[in-house]
């Protein structure tokens, strides 16, 4: 029996697999990152895909090796492993555990909104949540310093190490109860249905508050932005505002189908009898339900813009645009990684 021939050793698995210029190549190469069952993998197969891929980075092809599986290993490697500092990252910060933990914190945010203590306990479980996902999607090109340190000892687990990213996080969940208990005694004398719609205004104006703040780093030094190549140019401010604004977006848009759609759907069955006779079945119902959405959801709205994204040279800081115009004459456009 004839063996397969050899796999090149010149396929770039640094980039996805599909077209990022498009909607559908970005969907497609979110549709693999995000998918749960990545999280069910053993420790084992996780090293062994950071095997692989190490290998083939380094020239060394293993007999055998398809690019089907190539990719396979480049995704699960990539679904466990910073991009940055090669670190296993936490297994509720990666983006294969969005659906399964925002289907439950979404869906208990959705059922337990009535009152004050569960909105109180949803609210402030989201924004942990959001928290460490944030710190372990971090841009690994700027080191996190002292005043911007996680809020749970990490690597540079000091008390004084916990200032910056601790007030960030305070801050969202301080504006995501307030918008919540705020809206939630407006809505007293309208109808239920615009109650259920409380925890999403809540979570879209925490999304607000949560991303600068987490990223307040890249506001106040900028991030990098490179030409084509991917040859660094400098560090711009406004590429950090634009590259927040982006991720503002589709976090919110992520949220929106899972906490707009359940709602209609729940009004609706709560008045039916089965439900009052099995009065158990509401939580695990939203969640589900929730659940559907986000499966989509998530990323669909990850894709919205492409991961490394442009600005015109014109749209820079004054003194950015001078550096660039005498290091490179002539050049319309630069790009960015606009973290997730």
């Amino acid at each position: 029996q004839k063996m397969p021939p050899s796999l090149p050793a010149t396929i770039n698995i640094r980039e996805p697999r599909w077209d990022q210029s498009t909607f559908q190549g970005r969907a497609k190469h979110f549709f693999m990152v995000t998918d749960p069952r990545n999280l069910l993998l053993s420790g084992a197969a996780l090293e062994e895909a950071r095997r692989v891929v190490e290998d083939y980075r380094a020239g060394t092809v293993p007999p055998g090796l398809t690019e089907d599986q190539l990719w396979r290993a480049k995704y699960i490697y990539d679904s466990a492993f910073h991009p940055d500092t090669g670190e296993k990252m936490l297994l509720v910060g990666r983006m294969s555990a969005q659906v399964p933990m925002n289907m439950t914190i979404t869906g208990c945010m959705l059922t337990f909104y009535r009152t004050t203590p569960a909105v109180l306990f949803w609210q402030w479980v989201n924004q942990s949540f959001n928290a460490i996902v944030n710190y372990t999607n971090r841009s690994g090109d700027a080191p996190i310093t002292p005043r911007q340190a996680p809020l749970w000892p990490g690597p540079q687990g000091t008390p004084e190490c916990h200032r910056g990213l601790g007030t960030a996080y305070v801050s969202a969940t301080t504006g995501a109860v307030v918008t919540a208990l705020g809206l939630k005694s407006l809505t007293k004398h309208l109808p239920a249905i615009i109650g259920r719609y409380v925890p999403f205004a809540a979570v879209a104006a925490a999304n607000c508050i949560n991303i600068p703040l987490m990223r307040q780093r890249e506001l106040k030094l900028g991030i990098p932005v490179t030409d084509e190549k991917g040859n660094r140019l400098g560090e711009s401010t406004a590429a950090a505002q634009k590259a927040i604004f982006q991720v503002v977006v589709s976090r919110i848009g992520m949220a929106a189908p899972a906490m707009a759609i359940p709602p209609v759907i729940m009004n609706v069955l709560e008045k039916r009898a089965f439900l009052k006779r099995y009065p158990y079945l509401n939580a695990p119902l939203q969640v589900g339900l929730v659940g559907l959405c986000l499966v989509f959801a998530t990323p669909l709205c990850c894709a919205l813009f492409p991961q490394k994204s442009s600005m015109h040279v014109s749209r820079l800081e004054p003194e950015v645009q001078a550096r660039i115009r005498e290091k490179v004459p002539g050049l319309e456009m630069v790009y960015f990684n606009k973290g997730l």
